[in-house]
């Protein structure tokens, strides 16, 4: 169950709410969490942490009023559906799609020609020409896009769900990414035969075990463009801190990066990567790996120059 990878030091600086309430956020964020999953009751979360049940109770206030999870009369909260499109249950394969889209063509009338020639039309439409970033955080955003550059040599646009919404030109010509989590909300803003590509979030296990294999009292740096990401390490990292070590936060371009270097250990994203020039330096990537791979392969469908 992924709600066991959650960890609470009560000795930490973090407010124990604050770090249960990103915890959860960031396993949702990576896909540990997935939608409609539910969550434990209040009272079973708090034995299990052995914390009070009002500090769950509150958490659990904050994730409902930020959209991450919703309640039911009579049932558990669970984690807000992300209305991906749904997979007809006789579907298994790619031969199986096409067959009951057959078979759906000719129920409302239309000719195996007729079907072929929108299949191939849809098909020869033109490729997008652009990525574009929909993420509402702007510090996050300029990192996707910043990661997104290191992979593809093509263009790269970022904006809010707002923006595009109020401005629905933004989509013309786009392929679009957003997080996992985001998905639902701005899929609707793209035609049907050009969907928003998912991006998950990286999990921070390597991090926290960089910190757990620590020796000695030790300074642990994050150093970022983002408050998102600072708030996000903060509470992620903070179990692992504890008493023992220190936690240094490091925010460009406004702090100085000289007491960053003297850090034992140093986490960054990849914009503060550029600025940093020490052996100690751990790239965090916010994009998992293997989402960074779809993206890619989804230039490839379009005929994108990568």
């Amino acid at each position: 169950m992924a709600t066991t990878n959650i960890r609470i030091d009560s000795s930490s600086d973090v407010p124990i709410r604050q770090q249960l309430t990103e915890q959860i956020i960031f396993l949702i964020a990576t896909g540990a969490l997935a939608e409609n999953h539910q969550l434990p009751s209040v009272r079973e979360l708090a034995r299990r942490l052995k914390i009070h049940h009002n500090t769950v109770s509150d958490a659990y206030r904050d994730l409902t009023l930020r959209n991450w999870v919703e309640g039911k009369r009579g049932s558990r909260l669970t984690v807000v559906s992300r209305q991906t499109l749904p997979v007809p249950r006789n579907a298994r394969s790619l031969d199986d799609l096409i067959n009951l889209t057959i078979q759906l063509a000719h129920a409302m009338g239309y000719s195996l020609q007729t079907l072929r020639q929108r299949v191939r039309e849809r098909l020869m439409l033109e490729a997008p020409d652009h990525i574009l970033v929909i993420e509402q955080d702007e510090g996050l955003r300029n990192i996707i896009c910043d990661e997104l550059s290191e992979a593809v040599s093509y263009p790269i646009k970022g904006c809010t769900r707002e923006e595009l919404a109020s401005n629905p030109g933004l989509a013309i010509g786009a392929m679009a990414v957003a997080p996992l989590y985001f998905i639902g909300s701005t899929d609707e803003l793209f035609p049907k035969d050009r969907p928003v590509i998912p991006i998950v979030y990286a999990g921070a296990e390597d991090h926290i075990r960089c910190i757990r294999e620590l020796k000695q009292p030790s300074t642990v740096a994050v150093v970022t463009t983002s408050t998102r990401f600072m708030q996000v390490a903060r509470s992620i990292l903070a179990p692992a801190i504890g008493a023992r070590h220190q936690l240094l936060e490091v925010m460009l371009p406004h702090d100085d990066l000289r007491s960053a270097r003297s850090a034992d250990i140093i986490f960054c994203d990849s914009i503060a990567r550029r600025n940093l020039r020490s052996g100690k330096a751990t790239h965090y990537r916010l994009i998992e790996p293997e989402s960074l791979k779809s993206v890619v392969s989804a230039l490839k469908s379009y005929a994108l120059s990568i």
